[in-house]
């Protein structure tokens, strides 16, 4: 049997990956915070339907000790790095400590499987934020980076830094630089989980408007459950390497709102409105990449239509709010 190990195990992406692996007969471990075990209701929502088939290890990113003495315990085939710091805005709020927890989590990992288990295969979640100020559209695995955050640095770091153990020490090495992504499991502090849920709250009655930023911003989205799948086989691949996962596909936040609101009868016009307070400091106009490389070597491609995706998102949100209405 197969094990998995997977820091960020309590976030979108990491409940998706371990339905896959646990799918296919793996042995998934977590990596999470002490904190989230002592409020597994809330920290873990998203994996409470898996807690009897994973083991979490508790410790944290920013202590290569913690992590060392995982790696050592569990000896796992396949590494899995999602844990980040991922929300773009709050970056600009705290920079120092995302750069600590996002570049230093990554270094402390990569050093910790090649130590121990050096014949392990690492993928590292790096992010179409690198691209930032693009210098073409679409954007491909050549494309130089320009990132627009520090979020965005960071995960430029790690990438180069998952890179170099690949060169320097012929470590199984992949990154996945995958483009924005979502579903039901996305925070609500996302734009679009934002908007799927204010669509649900308005049409119930607990809401009359939306505040967003920049409606012109255009990005390449996709569903999650697409993406872990990528995730998964650029490890099974004959050789490591890095691969963008996107759809091919832009879309505006005003055509996300376009779309939510629709889907349930309602003119976004008559409820949202910009709000100069939600607009990045540097913003990235648009991300649109070519998943050309994946789908040539790996045979991957997307499933889920931004339609699909929408109206899944907005569909959830408003059973979700209907049984907490009734609840409350």
């Amino acid at each position: 049997m197969k094990k998995a190990f997977i820091t960020g195990i309590t976030g979108q992406d990491g409940s998706y990956l371990t339905e896959l692996l646990l799918e296919k007969g793996y042995k998934v471990y977590g990596f999470v915070r002490r904190v989230a075990l002592e409020d597994s209701e809330h920290r873990m929502s998203r994996i409470l339907h898996l807690m009897q088939d994973v083991e979490l290890i508790s410790g944290s990113l920013e202590s290569y000790p913690s992590i060392y003495k995982a790696i050592s315990a569990v000896k796992p085939d396949e590494v899995y790095h999602l844990g980040a710091q991922s929300f773009v805005s709050y970056s600009f709020e705290d920079e120092f400590s995302t750069l600590q927890s996002n570049i230093s989590g990554s270094h402390y990992i990569l050093s910790a499987v090649h130590d121990v288990v050096p014949d392990a295969k690492f993928y590292f979640a790096a992010s179409s934020e690198m691209f930032g100020k693009v210098h073409e559209v679409p954007q491909n695995e050549e494309t130089p980076f320009h990132p627009r955050s520090v979020y965005g640095i960071s995960k430029s770091a790690g990438f180069d830094l998952a890179r170099n153990y690949r060169e320097a020490y012929n470590l199984f090495a992949c990154s996945g630089i995958l483009y924005n992504h979502e579903s039901p499991r996305r925070g609500f502090e996302f734009v679009t989980r934002k908007i799927t849920s204010h669509v649900a709250m308005i049409k119930l009655g607990l809401k009359d408007k939306l505040l967003l930023g920049n409606l012109e911003a255009k990005r390449d989205w996709g569903h999650a459950k697409d993406y872990v799948k990528a995730m998964w086989m650029m490890l099974q691949y004959k050789q490591p390497d890095d691969y963008v996962i996107c759809t091919g596909e832009t879309h505006s936040v005003k055509e996300f709102c376009e779309k939510a609101f629709s889907h349930v009868g309602l003119d976004y016009q008559k409820y949202v409105s910009c709000d100069q307070r939600f607009f990045r400091p540097a913003e990235v106009d648009i991300l649109e990449g070519n998943y050309s490389k994946a789908k040539q070597t790996l045979g991957w491609e997307p499933t889920v239509s931004f339609g699909q995706l929408v109206a899944e998102m907005v569909d959830y949100d408003i059973k979700y709010l209907s049984q907490k209405k009734i609840l409350l």
